[in-house]
Protein backbone atom coordinates (compact mmCIF):
# COMPACT_ATOMS: atom_id res chain seq x y z
CA UNK A 1 0.00 0.00 0.00
CA UNK A 2 1.57 3.29 -1.12
CA UNK A 3 2.04 6.52 1.15
CA UNK A 4 -1.15 8.42 0.09
CA UNK A 5 -3.08 5.31 0.88
CA UNK A 6 -1.72 4.62 4.35
CA UNK A 7 -2.44 8.46 5.06
CA UNK A 8 -5.81 8.98 3.46
CA UNK A 9 -7.01 5.39 5.28
CA UNK A 10 -5.38 6.66 8.87
CA UNK A 11 -7.25 10.25 8.31
CA UNK A 12 -10.61 7.86 7.82
CA UNK A 13 -9.98 5.91 10.57
CA UNK A 14 -9.72 9.04 12.46
CA UNK A 15 -12.76 10.63 11.80
CA UNK A 16 -15.09 7.59 12.30
CA UNK A 17 -13.35 7.10 15.45
CA UNK A 18 -14.16 11.32 16.22
CA UNK A 19 -17.58 10.64 14.84
CA UNK A 20 -18.64 7.48 16.83
CA UNK A 21 -17.23 9.43 19.76
CA UNK A 22 -19.61 12.24 19.28
CA UNK A 23 -22.66 9.20 18.55
CA UNK A 24 -21.91 7.88 22.00
CA UNK A 25 -21.54 11.12 23.69
CA UNK A 26 -24.98 12.14 21.68
CA UNK A 27 -26.86 8.94 22.36
CA UNK A 28 -25.67 9.12 26.18
CA UNK A 29 -27.20 12.62 26.64
CA UNK A 30 -30.39 11.78 24.13
CA UNK A 31 -31.17 8.31 24.64
CA UNK A 32 -33.31 8.93 27.86
CA UNK A 33 -34.75 12.10 26.05
CA UNK A 34 -36.52 9.89 23.19
CA UNK A 35 -37.54 6.78 25.50
CA UNK A 36 -40.41 5.15 24.10
CA UNK A 37 -43.79 4.94 25.58
CA UNK A 38 -44.13 1.70 27.34
CA UNK A 39 -45.80 -1.13 25.63
CA UNK A 40 -47.34 -2.62 29.01
CA UNK A 41 -51.05 -2.19 28.92
CA UNK A 42 -53.27 -1.65 31.46
CA UNK A 43 -56.06 -3.35 33.50
CA UNK A 44 -58.69 -0.94 32.91
CA UNK A 45 -61.54 -0.42 35.35
CA UNK A 46 -64.71 2.49 34.20
CA UNK A 47 -65.89 3.77 37.76
CA UNK A 48 -68.98 4.86 39.02
CA UNK A 49 -67.43 8.18 39.36
CA UNK A 50 -68.05 11.75 37.88
CA UNK A 51 -64.76 11.98 35.16
CA UNK A 52 -64.22 15.71 36.84
CA UNK A 53 -61.08 15.92 39.37
CA UNK A 54 -60.28 18.57 41.51
CA UNK A 55 -57.35 16.48 43.55
CA UNK A 56 -60.21 15.70 46.15
CA UNK A 57 -60.04 12.14 47.04
CA UNK A 58 -57.89 9.25 46.42
CA UNK A 59 -57.78 5.78 46.50
CA UNK A 60 -56.31 2.67 48.86
CA UNK A 61 -56.62 -1.45 48.63
CA UNK A 62 -57.92 -3.63 51.21
CA UNK A 63 -59.61 -7.06 50.32
CA UNK A 64 -63.01 -5.75 51.42
CA UNK A 65 -64.86 -8.51 50.70
CA UNK A 66 -62.43 -11.54 52.60
CA UNK A 67 -61.95 -13.45 49.39
CA UNK A 68 -58.20 -13.08 49.30
CA UNK A 69 -58.01 -10.61 46.55
CA UNK A 70 -56.69 -6.98 46.95
CA UNK A 71 -60.29 -4.25 45.85
CA UNK A 72 -60.29 -0.90 45.21
CA UNK A 73 -61.67 1.77 47.11
CA UNK A 74 -61.82 5.43 45.56
CA UNK A 75 -62.99 8.31 47.16
CA UNK A 76 -64.18 11.89 45.61
CA UNK A 77 -66.08 14.59 46.56
CA UNK A 78 -69.57 12.97 47.79
CA UNK A 79 -68.96 9.57 46.20
CA UNK A 80 -67.11 6.52 47.50
CA UNK A 81 -67.02 3.30 45.02
CA UNK A 82 -65.42 0.06 45.64
CA UNK A 83 -63.92 -2.44 42.57
CA UNK A 84 -63.13 -5.91 42.87
CA UNK A 85 -59.51 -6.07 40.86
CA UNK A 86 -61.17 -7.68 38.38
CA UNK A 87 -63.76 -5.00 37.97
CA UNK A 88 -66.78 -5.66 39.11
CA UNK A 89 -68.43 -3.20 41.57
CA UNK A 90 -68.99 -4.32 45.03
CA UNK A 91 -71.08 -0.95 45.74
CA UNK A 92 -71.11 2.69 46.07
CA UNK A 93 -71.64 5.47 48.09
CA UNK A 94 -73.29 8.59 47.28
CA UNK A 95 -72.10 10.78 50.63
CA UNK A 96 -70.47 13.71 51.82
CA UNK A 97 -67.36 11.90 52.99
CA UNK A 98 -64.83 14.04 54.64
CA UNK A 99 -62.24 14.44 52.02
CA UNK A 100 -60.42 17.91 51.14
CA UNK A 101 -58.07 20.56 49.02
CA UNK A 102 -55.04 21.82 50.24
CA UNK A 103 -55.39 20.56 54.24
CA UNK A 104 -53.46 24.07 55.80
CA UNK A 105 -56.43 25.62 54.43
CA UNK A 106 -59.62 23.48 53.89
CA UNK A 107 -58.63 20.80 56.87
CA UNK A 108 -57.63 17.19 56.56
CA UNK A 109 -56.86 14.79 55.08
CA UNK A 110 -55.58 17.03 52.27
CA UNK A 111 -54.94 16.56 48.18
CA UNK A 112 -55.00 12.97 46.95
CA UNK A 113 -55.76 11.66 50.36
CA UNK A 114 -58.25 9.12 50.61
CA UNK A 115 -60.40 9.67 53.38
CA UNK A 116 -61.20 6.07 54.00
CA UNK A 117 -60.08 2.66 56.08
CA UNK A 118 -60.65 -0.84 56.08
CA UNK A 119 -60.07 -3.57 58.38
CA UNK A 120 -61.57 -6.15 60.64
CA UNK A 121 -62.30 -4.17 63.60
CA UNK A 122 -64.66 -5.70 65.34
CA UNK A 123 -62.83 -9.41 65.49
CA UNK A 124 -66.43 -11.13 63.32
CA UNK A 125 -63.22 -12.17 60.89
CA UNK A 126 -64.74 -9.90 58.60
CA UNK A 127 -63.71 -6.81 56.79
CA UNK A 128 -65.05 -2.91 57.88
CA UNK A 129 -64.98 -0.16 56.14
CA UNK A 130 -64.69 3.30 58.01
CA UNK A 131 -64.81 6.78 56.49
CA UNK A 132 -65.88 10.45 58.30
CA UNK A 133 -68.09 12.74 56.62
CA UNK A 134 -68.70 16.27 57.00
CA UNK A 135 -71.35 16.05 59.80
CA UNK A 136 -69.08 14.91 61.87
CA UNK A 137 -70.29 11.31 62.13
CA UNK A 138 -67.75 7.78 62.44
CA UNK A 139 -69.55 5.66 59.51
CA UNK A 140 -68.56 1.70 59.82
CA UNK A 141 -70.04 -0.16 57.17
CA UNK A 142 -69.64 -3.65 56.08
CA UNK A 143 -66.81 -4.24 53.44
CA UNK A 144 -68.48 -6.57 51.23
CA UNK A 145 -71.94 -4.94 51.19
CA UNK A 146 -71.51 -1.22 51.98
CA UNK A 147 -74.71 -1.90 54.87
CA UNK A 148 -74.12 0.66 58.13
CA UNK A 149 -72.58 -1.77 60.87
CA UNK A 150 -72.85 1.75 63.31
CA UNK A 151 -72.54 5.30 62.64
CA UNK A 152 -71.76 7.59 65.66
CA UNK A 153 -71.08 11.16 65.92
CA UNK A 154 -68.06 12.50 68.58
CA UNK A 155 -68.05 16.38 69.52
CA UNK A 156 -64.94 17.58 67.93
CA UNK A 157 -62.71 19.75 70.35
CA UNK A 158 -63.27 23.24 70.88
CA UNK A 159 -61.89 25.50 67.95
CA UNK A 160 -62.16 22.65 65.60
CA UNK A 161 -64.74 22.58 62.83
CA UNK A 162 -65.12 18.59 62.72
CA UNK A 163 -63.33 15.67 63.19
CA UNK A 164 -61.03 15.17 59.56
CA UNK A 165 -58.89 12.01 59.52
CA UNK A 166 -59.34 8.63 60.98
CA UNK A 167 -56.83 6.04 60.86
CA UNK A 168 -57.30 2.35 62.31
CA UNK A 169 -54.99 1.35 64.70
CA UNK A 170 -53.10 -1.28 67.43
CA UNK A 171 -52.84 0.90 70.69
CA UNK A 172 -53.57 -1.60 73.28
CA UNK A 173 -51.69 -4.51 71.75
CA UNK A 174 -55.42 -6.20 71.14
CA UNK A 175 -55.09 -6.53 66.94
CA UNK A 176 -56.83 -3.39 64.06
CA UNK A 177 -59.23 -2.37 67.15
CA UNK A 178 -58.57 1.01 67.67
CA UNK A 179 -59.42 3.83 65.99
CA UNK A 180 -57.39 7.34 66.03
CA UNK A 181 -59.18 10.69 65.20
CA UNK A 182 -57.60 13.74 63.72
CA UNK A 183 -58.37 17.59 63.23
CA UNK A 184 -57.36 20.62 63.18
CA UNK A 185 -57.50 24.36 64.12
CA UNK A 186 -60.54 25.72 61.94
CA UNK A 187 -58.71 29.43 61.84
CA UNK A 188 -55.34 30.21 60.71
CA UNK A 189 -52.83 27.81 59.38
CA UNK A 190 -54.41 24.73 60.10
CA UNK A 191 -52.40 21.71 61.07
CA UNK A 192 -53.68 18.40 63.13
CA UNK A 193 -52.65 19.06 66.36
CA UNK A 194 -55.66 17.58 67.94
CA UNK A 195 -55.42 14.04 68.31
CA UNK A 196 -58.32 11.04 69.92
CA UNK A 197 -57.76 7.53 70.48
CA UNK A 198 -60.74 5.30 71.03
CA UNK A 199 -61.44 1.41 71.35
CA UNK A 200 -63.90 0.65 68.40
CA UNK A 201 -65.82 -1.53 70.50
CA UNK A 202 -66.34 1.30 72.90
CA UNK A 203 -67.44 3.59 69.68
CA UNK A 204 -69.76 0.42 68.25
CA UNK A 205 -71.08 -0.49 71.73
CA UNK A 206 -71.44 2.27 74.22
CA UNK A 207 -74.05 5.30 74.04
CA UNK A 208 -71.55 7.87 75.03
CA UNK A 209 -67.56 6.43 74.66
CA UNK A 210 -64.68 8.21 76.01
CA UNK A 211 -61.29 8.19 74.59
CA UNK A 212 -58.87 6.21 75.47
CA UNK A 213 -56.54 9.63 75.38
CA UNK A 214 -56.76 12.77 73.76
CA UNK A 215 -53.66 15.51 72.78
CA UNK A 216 -54.11 19.21 71.40
CA UNK A 217 -50.18 19.87 71.18
CA UNK A 218 -49.36 17.04 68.45
CA UNK A 219 -46.71 18.47 66.25
CA UNK A 220 -48.12 16.73 62.94
CA UNK A 221 -46.60 16.82 59.33
CA UNK A 222 -47.95 20.64 58.54
CA UNK A 223 -49.61 19.29 54.79
CA UNK A 224 -51.67 15.60 55.74
CA UNK A 225 -52.62 13.43 58.42
CA UNK A 226 -50.94 11.08 61.03
CA UNK A 227 -49.24 7.94 60.52
CA UNK A 228 -49.40 5.18 62.46
CA UNK A 229 -46.74 2.27 62.74
CA UNK A 230 -45.04 0.00 64.95
CA UNK A 231 -41.81 1.53 65.44
CA UNK A 232 -40.14 -0.70 68.64
CA UNK A 233 -42.07 -3.94 67.49
CA UNK A 234 -43.69 -4.71 70.66
CA UNK A 235 -46.79 -5.12 68.63
CA UNK A 236 -48.37 -1.82 69.14
CA UNK A 237 -48.70 1.38 67.62
CA UNK A 238 -47.00 4.99 67.65
CA UNK A 239 -48.25 7.98 65.65
CA UNK A 240 -46.06 9.43 63.48
CA UNK A 241 -45.26 13.29 63.75
CA UNK A 242 -42.54 15.60 64.50
CA UNK A 243 -43.69 14.63 67.84
CA UNK A 244 -43.84 10.54 68.39
CA UNK A 245 -46.84 9.62 70.57
CA UNK A 246 -46.64 6.50 72.36
CA UNK A 247 -49.53 4.00 71.77
CA UNK A 248 -50.79 5.42 75.87
CA UNK A 249 -50.57 8.96 73.97
CA UNK A 250 -47.13 10.42 75.67
CA UNK A 251 -44.53 11.64 73.87
CA UNK A 252 -41.96 9.45 73.03
CA UNK A 253 -39.82 12.19 71.12
CA UNK A 254 -39.54 15.44 69.47
CA UNK A 255 -37.35 16.73 66.63
CA UNK A 256 -35.57 20.18 66.91
CA UNK A 257 -37.99 21.69 64.27
CA UNK A 258 -37.27 25.64 62.99
CA UNK A 259 -39.67 24.98 60.19
CA UNK A 260 -42.55 22.44 59.55
CA UNK A 261 -42.85 19.28 58.39
CA UNK A 262 -43.53 18.55 54.45
CA UNK A 263 -43.52 14.84 54.59
CA UNK A 264 -43.35 12.16 56.60
CA UNK A 265 -42.08 8.54 55.64
CA UNK A 266 -41.77 5.21 57.77
CA UNK A 267 -39.53 2.00 57.53
CA UNK A 268 -36.23 0.58 57.75
CA UNK A 269 -33.56 2.90 56.65
CA UNK A 270 -31.05 1.48 59.33
CA UNK A 271 -31.06 -2.65 59.45
CA UNK A 272 -28.24 -2.40 61.72
CA UNK A 273 -30.11 -0.42 64.52
CA UNK A 274 -33.36 -2.37 66.08
CA UNK A 275 -37.05 -1.48 64.91
CA UNK A 276 -38.25 1.31 62.39
CA UNK A 277 -37.21 5.07 61.65
CA UNK A 278 -38.81 8.05 60.78
CA UNK A 279 -38.13 9.84 57.84
CA UNK A 280 -39.03 13.98 57.94
CA UNK A 281 -38.51 16.83 55.83
CA UNK A 282 -38.26 20.07 57.10
CA UNK A 283 -39.83 22.85 54.93
CA UNK A 284 -37.97 26.58 55.78
CA UNK A 285 -36.74 27.09 59.31
CA UNK A 286 -34.45 30.36 58.17
CA UNK A 287 -30.72 30.11 56.98
CA UNK A 288 -29.95 26.67 58.62
CA UNK A 289 -33.21 25.19 57.87
CA UNK A 290 -34.60 23.01 55.17
CA UNK A 291 -33.15 19.79 56.72
CA UNK A 292 -34.02 15.81 56.64
CA UNK A 293 -34.64 14.05 60.03
CA UNK A 294 -33.71 10.21 60.85
CA UNK A 295 -35.42 9.46 64.32
CA UNK A 296 -37.13 6.54 65.57
CA UNK A 297 -38.77 5.89 69.25
CA UNK A 298 -35.64 6.05 71.30
CA UNK A 299 -34.03 9.33 70.13
CA UNK A 300 -33.46 11.31 67.25
CA UNK A 301 -30.67 9.85 64.50
CA UNK A 302 -29.32 12.54 62.80
CA UNK A 303 -30.13 15.57 60.87
CA UNK A 304 -28.76 16.68 57.01
CA UNK A 305 -29.29 18.96 54.61
CA UNK A 306 -27.91 19.59 50.95
CA UNK A 307 -27.12 23.17 50.89
CA UNK A 308 -30.12 23.61 53.31
CA UNK A 309 -32.52 23.54 49.46
CA UNK A 310 -36.03 22.27 50.76
CA UNK A 311 -36.18 18.73 50.09
CA UNK A 312 -39.56 18.67 49.93
CA UNK A 313 -40.37 15.24 48.68
CA UNK A 314 -38.33 11.94 48.71
CA UNK A 315 -38.67 8.41 48.20
CA UNK A 316 -36.77 6.18 50.88
CA UNK A 317 -35.74 2.53 49.25
CA UNK A 318 -33.03 0.51 48.64
CA UNK A 319 -31.52 2.37 45.29
CA UNK A 320 -27.96 1.10 45.93
CA UNK A 321 -27.76 -2.56 47.09
CA UNK A 322 -23.79 -1.93 47.31
CA UNK A 323 -24.59 -0.01 50.07
CA UNK A 324 -26.14 -0.63 53.56
CA UNK A 325 -29.10 0.57 54.66
CA UNK A 326 -31.53 2.64 52.25
CA UNK A 327 -30.84 5.94 50.67
CA UNK A 328 -33.30 8.84 50.71
CA UNK A 329 -34.00 10.77 47.91
CA UNK A 330 -35.41 14.45 47.77
CA UNK A 331 -36.93 15.94 44.94
CA UNK A 332 -36.17 19.68 45.84
CA UNK A 333 -38.95 22.15 45.93
CA UNK A 334 -37.55 24.46 42.48
CA UNK A 335 -41.59 25.26 40.26
CA UNK A 336 -39.18 24.24 37.26
CA UNK A 337 -36.04 22.36 36.60
CA UNK A 338 -35.91 20.04 39.65
CA UNK A 339 -32.67 19.64 40.88
CA UNK A 340 -33.11 16.44 43.28
CA UNK A 341 -30.31 14.91 46.05
CA UNK A 342 -29.70 11.91 47.77
CA UNK A 343 -28.15 10.94 50.98
CA UNK A 344 -27.19 7.49 52.16
CA UNK A 345 -28.72 5.58 55.41
CA UNK A 346 -26.09 7.32 57.19
CA UNK A 347 -27.06 10.68 56.19
CA UNK A 348 -24.20 11.13 54.03
CA UNK A 349 -24.71 13.55 50.64
CA UNK A 350 -24.46 10.51 47.87
CA UNK A 351 -25.90 11.76 44.34
CA UNK A 352 -27.04 14.72 42.65
CA UNK A 353 -28.83 16.01 39.21
CA UNK A 354 -31.04 17.53 37.61
CA UNK A 355 -34.30 16.70 36.69
CA UNK A 356 -33.89 17.83 32.67
CA UNK A 357 -31.27 15.86 32.07
CA UNK A 358 -32.61 12.67 32.40
CA UNK A 359 -36.56 13.16 31.62
CA UNK A 360 -37.66 11.96 28.45
CA UNK A 361 -38.43 14.21 25.63
CA UNK A 362 -41.92 15.94 26.35
CA UNK A 363 -41.74 15.29 30.11
CA UNK A 364 -42.63 18.71 32.02
CA UNK A 365 -40.15 21.12 33.18
CA UNK A 366 -41.65 21.06 36.43
CA UNK A 367 -41.11 17.37 37.23
CA UNK A 368 -42.10 14.73 38.97
CA UNK A 369 -44.49 14.84 41.96
CA UNK A 370 -46.77 11.99 43.79
CA UNK A 371 -43.70 9.82 44.28
CA UNK A 372 -43.91 6.41 45.35
CA UNK A 373 -41.02 3.83 46.17
CA UNK A 374 -41.78 0.99 44.04
CA UNK A 375 -40.83 -3.02 43.77
CA UNK A 376 -41.39 -3.70 40.41
CA UNK A 377 -38.34 -5.60 38.73
CA UNK A 378 -38.46 -8.26 41.88
CA UNK A 379 -35.03 -7.52 42.38
CA UNK A 380 -33.16 -6.35 45.48
CA UNK A 381 -32.87 -2.97 44.48
CA UNK A 382 -35.48 -0.63 44.02
CA UNK A 383 -37.00 1.76 41.73
CA UNK A 384 -39.14 4.84 42.14
CA UNK A 385 -43.02 6.19 40.74
CA UNK A 386 -43.76 9.24 39.87
CA UNK A 387 -46.62 11.14 37.79
CA UNK A 388 -46.11 14.39 35.95
CA UNK A 389 -46.06 17.67 37.96
CA UNK A 390 -49.21 20.01 38.53
CA UNK A 391 -51.07 18.24 35.47
CA UNK A 392 -53.05 15.36 34.43
CA UNK A 393 -50.08 13.89 32.62
CA UNK A 394 -48.31 10.62 32.20
CA UNK A 395 -46.37 8.35 34.32
CA UNK A 396 -43.08 6.90 34.91
CA UNK A 397 -40.39 4.38 36.84
CA UNK A 398 -37.29 5.96 37.24
CA UNK A 399 -34.17 5.32 38.89
CA UNK A 400 -33.73 8.01 41.93
CA UNK A 401 -29.89 7.59 42.08
CA UNK A 402 -29.61 8.14 38.54
CA UNK A 403 -32.53 9.41 37.40
CA UNK A 404 -32.44 7.12 34.58
CA UNK A 405 -36.16 6.73 33.45
CA UNK A 406 -37.12 3.39 33.06
CA UNK A 407 -40.79 3.23 31.81
CA UNK A 408 -43.06 5.84 30.71
CA UNK A 409 -46.52 5.33 30.34
CA UNK A 410 -49.10 7.45 28.02
CA UNK A 411 -51.72 8.45 30.63
CA UNK A 412 -53.39 11.35 32.18
CA UNK A 413 -52.93 10.91 35.76
CA UNK A 414 -55.03 12.66 38.16
CA UNK A 415 -53.89 10.21 41.05
CA UNK A 416 -51.18 7.81 41.26
CA UNK A 417 -51.02 5.12 43.91
CA UNK A 418 -48.68 1.86 44.31
CA UNK A 419 -48.90 -1.15 46.00
CA UNK A 420 -49.59 -5.16 45.64
CA UNK A 421 -52.17 -6.02 44.26
CA UNK A 422 -51.42 -8.94 41.90
CA UNK A 423 -50.20 -11.27 44.37
CA UNK A 424 -46.44 -11.92 43.48
CA UNK A 425 -45.34 -9.52 46.10
CA UNK A 426 -44.16 -7.09 43.22
CA UNK A 427 -45.80 -3.89 43.18
CA UNK A 428 -48.33 -2.37 40.55
CA UNK A 429 -48.71 1.11 39.07
CA UNK A 430 -52.81 2.61 39.86
CA UNK A 431 -53.81 5.56 38.12
CA UNK A 432 -56.79 7.34 38.51
CA UNK A 433 -57.63 8.91 35.13
CA UNK A 434 -61.19 10.79 35.27
CA UNK A 435 -63.71 8.28 35.92
CA UNK A 436 -61.17 4.93 34.90
CA UNK A 437 -58.28 2.92 36.80
CA UNK A 438 -55.64 1.70 35.17
CA UNK A 439 -53.66 -0.86 36.38
CA UNK A 440 -50.01 -1.81 35.38
CA UNK A 441 -48.39 -5.11 36.15
CA UNK A 442 -44.92 -6.06 35.20
CA UNK A 443 -45.70 -8.70 32.95
CA UNK A 444 -41.96 -10.44 33.00
CA UNK A 445 -41.81 -13.17 35.41
CA UNK A 446 -40.54 -12.49 39.12
CA UNK A 447 -36.91 -13.29 39.74
CA UNK A 448 -37.95 -13.90 43.20
CA UNK A 449 -41.34 -15.24 43.37
CA UNK A 450 -41.23 -16.85 46.89
CA UNK A 451 -40.28 -13.98 48.91
CA UNK A 452 -43.30 -12.47 51.45
CA UNK A 453 -45.88 -10.72 50.27
CA UNK A 454 -45.30 -6.84 51.38
CA UNK A 455 -48.45 -6.74 53.23
CA UNK A 456 -47.24 -8.67 56.13
CA UNK A 457 -45.42 -5.60 57.09
CA UNK A 458 -46.99 -3.63 59.51
CA UNK A 459 -45.88 -0.25 58.36
CA UNK A 460 -46.53 -1.42 54.73
CA UNK A 461 -50.33 -1.50 55.44
CA UNK A 462 -50.41 1.40 57.38
CA UNK A 463 -48.84 3.61 54.89
CA UNK A 464 -50.85 2.26 52.01
CA UNK A 465 -54.00 3.35 54.00
CA UNK A 466 -52.94 6.96 55.21
CA UNK A 467 -50.48 8.15 52.53
CA UNK A 468 -51.55 11.64 50.52
CA UNK A 469 -50.03 13.92 48.08
CA UNK A 470 -46.93 15.63 50.19
CA UNK A 471 -46.65 11.43 51.65
CA UNK A 472 -47.18 8.76 49.81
Amino acid sequence: MNTYLIKRNFLKFRVDIFLFFLLFLSSGCSQLSSLPYSSIKPQSIELDLPAEDEGIGGLITSDVNDDGQKDLIVTKPGHLVVYQGNGQKLWAKQIDIQVAKKSEKNGLPGWHGPGVQAGDVDGDSKTEVLFLTKDNTIHIVEGESGKTKKTITLKSPAGTERWEHLVITNFRGQGDRDLLLQTTNSEGYRTGVFLAAYAIDDLLKKEDPQPLWTRDDFVPNAHNGARVADLNGDGKDEVLGATLISPDGEILVQIPLKGHLDAIYVTDVRPDIPGLEVVALEERGGSDGNRVFLFNSDRLIWETHYKNQEPQNAAIGDFDPNRPGLEIWSRSRYGEHQKPFVFDAQGQFIANYEMDNVAPRGWTVRGVEVIFTIDWTGEEKQLAAAKERHESGDVAIFDPLTGEFVYRFKEKADRLYVADVSGDWREELIVLNGNQLHIYSNPEPNPNPNRSRLWSQNRYRRSKMTWNYYSP
